[in-house]
Formats: C-alpha cells, structure tokens, sequence
C-alpha cells in the first residue's frame, strides 16, 4: 500500500511537473521594471504634396510601443489646419501617445495655432510651446527652438531661463531634451544654429545626457560633446538628427569632427530605450532600407 501511495505521489508530481513545462510560455511573463521606458520618433513629416515617407514612418511607429516624439516640422508646407489633416492621416494615428514639439513650418501660420489646437495642452502652453515631462527614470525637456516667437533663446531669455530651473529640479535624474532646431549639424540646407548654445550651456552645466533634434532631413548621430563642439567622452552631451520623418532627403556638407554616422537616403525614426542609469538607441528604417545605427550610453 505504501509503495502504491509513493509511486501515485511520485506521477502526479512528474505530471505536475509537465504541465508546468509544457504550459510556461502561456503564463505572463514577468514586467519589465517600470525605470524602463521608450521614446521613438523623428521630426520633419508629413508633407501633404507627398505623404509616402510619412506613411512609411507610421507604419514603423505603429509596430513600435512608447512613447512617440514628433520633432517639429510636422505638417507641410505652412503648418496649416489643412496641413494638419496631412499629418492626422499618418502620424495621427499614434496622436493618444505623441508629445510633439513645434518646428519653423507650424509658425507658418500666426502663432502656430493649427499646432495648438491639434495637439492641445499635450503641446504645452500655446504661449509658450515648451514644458517637459517624466518618462520612466528619465526626464523629458521639450523645447521651442523658434527664438523670435517665443521672446529669444539667448542666456537670460525666459525660455532659458525656465529651462535652468527646470533642470535644477530634476537635478538627479537621466535627462532628455528634444527640439527642432540643432545646435550642431551637417547637413547641407541649415548646419549649425548658434543660437541655440545658451540651451546646451545649460544643459551640459546640469550634466544633461542626449539631445534630438531635426530640421535637416538626414539621420546624425554625434559623439559626447560640450556647447564648444569638443569632444567630451565623460561629460558631454551626445546629440542625434533624426530630420528622417517622411519629408524629402537632403544632402551632407563636409562632416564635422564629432559627427560618427551619416544618412540621407532612408526615412525611419529613433528608437530611445531608456533605462535608470542608460540608453539604448537605434535608428529604424522604413520598409525596404537597410541603413540602420545602434548603441548604448550611460546617464552621467
């Protein structure tokens, strides 16, 4: 009798056992831990004359979870209620998880409203059209890099300003800033904007950790360095140019001495893993491209 009990114990352990086996890849799996976040997207979009690179972005962006940044430069060509409807065809359809941030082309039209009104307070401020936000571990800084709407970017405008006391509450954490136009760049139409290195001062100064930008449609992704253009491997800001939304490709100058990787043949967006001390990133291209870039930094 007591063999009997044993040998019955031991199958419907053994049974169990196999269920369990067999059943593991039904039961959930475990949350990734909630200091991890994403943040995709790219600026320059959806031009209503040609929503094909667009429409190639959304689609990437659809099979894509996080939350999506819109780089300004979003709806062409004058950022027009009309030129929204362009947009809502394409990037619209992740609009419930987009914070954007405003481009040259929606102040297009007088005082970017078409922009504020799609968006709403998502956007920020209409006055203002800028704010920031936490995205996991990370915080989140959003910009408006259109300095003759907003009263200047120049150290002691209000923008700037804001952007200092922003950063000096959220003195601990990874921090990201995105806006449209970059401080640093080589592409062929716009390049460098120096007017935007009273931003990076006080970022750098506040040991920020990666800035994305637009504005020239091309892909560039720059090692870590300071408002000078300096290579600065421990402290430095390392900025991507993700102009690659859907608008028209444009050519390269001469590379400057920090840029690591070039492309103007492929729209796509970039992909931000961000993690509690970390980042990942890769830029994914449309369907039918095979230029792609990848790699990892720590917070500083």
């Amino acid at each position: 009798m007591t063999k009997t009990l044993m040998l019955f114990g031991l199958i419907s352990a053994l049974a169990v056992f196999h269920f369990s086996a067999s059943h593991a890849s039904m039961l959930p799996m475990p949350a990734a831990g909630d200091d991890v976040a994403v943040l995709v997207g790219a600026g320059d979009i959806a031009d209503c004359r040609d929503l094909s690179g667009a429409e190639a972005t959304a689609k990437l962006l659809e099979a894509i979870p996080g939350t999506v940044m819109a780089v300004g430069d979003l709806a062409y060509p004058d950022g027009s209620k009309e030129n929204f409807q362009c947009y809502d065809k394409t990037w619209g359809r992740v609009r419930s998880r987009t914070r954007p941030a405003v481009g040259n082309h929606e102040f297009h039209a007088s005082g970017a409203t078409p922009y504020f009104d799609y968006f709403g307070a998502v956007a920020g401020d209409p006055k203002l059209g800028y704010y920031s936000y936490e995205l996991g571990a990370w915080h989140i800084i959003v910009l408006n890099s259109e300095c003759l709407d907003v009263g200047g970017c120049e150290a002691g405008s209000r923008e700037e300003k804001w952007l200092r006391s922003d950063l000096a509450a959220n003195a601990t954490s990874c921090k990201l800033a995105y806006f449209h136009k970059p401080l640093f760049s080589s592409g062929g139409a716009h390049g460098d904007d120096l007017q935007f290195k009273a931003f990076w001062e006080a970022f750098y100064q506040a040991h920020g950790d990666v800035i994305v930008n637009g504005h020239d449609h091309d892909y560039e992704r720059f090692a870590p360095q300071d408002p000078n253009g300096q290579s600065d491997p421990v402290h430095g800001i390392r900025e991507f140019v993700a102009g690659t939304g859907g608008k028209n490709h444009r050519p390269f100058t001469a590379p400057h001495a920090n840029s690591e990787i070039r492309n103007a043949d492929a729209f796509g967006v970039l992909k931000l893993t961000l993690r509690a001390r970390g980042y990942d990133w890769q830029f994914v291209p449309e369907a039918g491209k095979t230029f792609t870039d990848s790699g990892t930094g720590v917070c500083h």
